[in-house]
């Protein structure tokens, strides 16, 4: 893994107007990609995490998004993302930074056939011909390992399955040779198979090029075997990062331990019942007052519901937001014992 710099959040918050209130979907994020390395982005449905990669990409709703903060800033290899007008962003977006979204089907135009698709890309950003881009457009196919790939690009979206389709959107992503290659829950609704074809793919595809990739899911199962470093992202904000080996083998956060002991393991007692972890991330129009993860977590004291935690640090690249680890904080055992239950 390379140490260089390639893309740089800093402090960046995000709301919402909507007709109850201003939502404040992300707030406080920092987080740097370097290249070629595989950055992790983790946690439940609604925390923050698409929102936070959209942002990147400046893919929100203008009408109803704000992006705010002291010093806030996006940087791509020292160029500020922020400060850049809507032509000069669409320079950037799909070549520099490419992006996958979440479902294939509602991201491709029904009505236009999948080379088409792949080339239009490449007549907007490369000085190619339509006969080109069209040769272009196979090989990308072909790369992707889409089966008969002379035919298949003639053919439009509703002829492909879902995996196929998650094949497309890569090829599509990677036509420009992006710098960074930002991958939105990849693998939802596909099965474990195909789930292992294309993360094996995206890695590949990764060597080759020397690709950052940012990895957004809620599997930490999908992301053990490719992420570098791991953010966990609860209610706006990163309460854990680390890498990889110390996510999975040394969690320090009851939410990232709490995930990890939602995944099931073929080691458990198939009588006993699947963990699960009770209640739901909280309303961001009203975010609670200290620890937002207080009212579920099953350690938390008093002053987890009054006032923020700081980060602690436990290494170079670890650190974990919890009042568990003040050190007037009450030890015993807490969070070893769920710890043991995890790992």
């Amino acid at each position: 893994m390379k140490n260089n710099i390639l893309l740089e959040v800093r402090n960046l918050r995000i709301s919402f107007s909507t007709y109850a209130g201003i939502v404040q979907a992300v707030r406080g994020v920092d987080f740097s990609l370097n290249v070629g390395e595989t950055l992790a982005i983790v946690g439940e449905s609604g925390c923050g995490k698409t929102v936070t990669v959209k942002s990147i990409v400046r893919l929100l709703p203008q009408d109803v998004a704000k992006i705010h903060g002291d010093n806030v800033g996006i940087t791509l290899d020292g160029e500020d993302l922020l400060s850049l007008e809507e032509v000069e962003m669409s320079r950037v977006r799909g070549k520099r930074i490419a992006m996958i979204f979440q479902d294939p089907m509602s991201s491709l135009n029904p009505t236009m056939k999948i080379g088409d698709q792949i080339g239009e890309v490449l007549l907007i950003h490369k000085n190619v011909s339509k006969n080109e881009a069209r040769l272009q457009a196979l090989e990308l196919l072909q790369m992707v390992n889409i089966p008969n790939a002379e035919q298949r690009i003639d053919q439009y979206p509703f002829e492909f399955s879902g995996g196929m389709l998650q094949r497309v959107m890569i090829a599509t992503a990677i036509a420009c040779d992006p710098e960074i290659l930002i991958a939105d829950e990849p693998t939802t609704a596909l099965d474990v198979t195909i789930q292992a074809q294309i993360i094996e793919l995206i890695k590949n595809l990764q060597r080759e090029r020397d690709m950052g990739v940012i990895l957004v899911t809620h599997d930490l199962g999908v992301v053990a075997s490719m992420a570098d470093r791991i953010h966990v992202m609860y209610a706006g904000q990163i309460v854990e990062r680390g890498t990889a080996d110390e996510i999975f083998y040394s969690p320090k956060h009851p939410y990232t331990l709490a995930l990890l002991k939602s995944v099931p393991k073929l080691t458990e007692d198939k009588q006993e019942p699947l963990y699960s972890l009770i209640g739901t991330p909280p309303d961001l129009i009203n975010p609670p007052h200290g620890c937002s993860f207080a009212p579920r977590c099953e350690f938390a004291m008093k002053i987890c519901r009054i006032a923020e935690p700081s980060p602690t640090s436990f290494g170079a690249n670890h650190e974990s937001c919890c009042w568990l680890h003040h050190p007037k904080a009450n030890k015993s055992g807490v969070p070893e014992i769920l710890l043991r239950e995890v790992v």
